[in-house]
């Protein structure tokens, strides 16, 4: 598959009920990703990706012909105090062509827009995705600084 081209035929959108078929395929390429990695992310089911494409806290790649191309999700805590963009996900085949950048920043966009007053952070193992959240305005904090919800830590 010719990246250049794909990267031209991706749109990146907010995730909706109209994106629940692809809940699964998202689910296992986060999976894959964990383990090539070795990260010991969370496993998210199809359930909890599906609930955040319902929310309206998920965005979606996908090209012009329905193909998945990547995927990231907006977490909260604290009734909505604290919000984090996870899940950064992009298929191998799409991946070096910026295509992380964009949805990042689309999930980025969307967390601003739907919870203007909350911290934004993000944790990472990945130096690619630390170098776009610097791009995106984040700075290093103390553990101290970030939410105390017992449900992320």
């Amino acid at each position: 598959m010719d990246n250049l081209l794909e990267e031209v035929n991706v749109h990146i959108v907010r995730a909706d009920q109209s994106h629940v078929s692809y809940a699964e395929e998202i689910v296992e390429t986060i999976f894959v990703a964990v383990q090539q990695r070795g990260t010991g992310t969370a496993r998210r089911t199809r359930e909890y990706i599906t609930q955040k494409m319902m929310e309206g806290k998920a965005i979606i790649a996908l090209t012009a012909q329905g193909v998945f191309a990547g995927f990231c999700y907006v977490e909260t805590w604290e009734h909505d105090r604290y919000v984090a963009n996870s899940g950064l996900i992009v298929r191998p085949e799409f991946r070096k062509n910026n295509l992380a950048r964009r949805i990042k920043r689309a999930a980025f966009e969307l967390s601003l827009e739907r919870f203007p007053e909350a911290k934004m952070f993000g944790i990472t193992t990945s130096a690619a995705v630390m170098k776009i959240n610097f791009e995106l305005g984040y700075r290093p904090v103390h553990f101290l600084e970030l939410t105390t919800d017992e449900s992320f830590w």
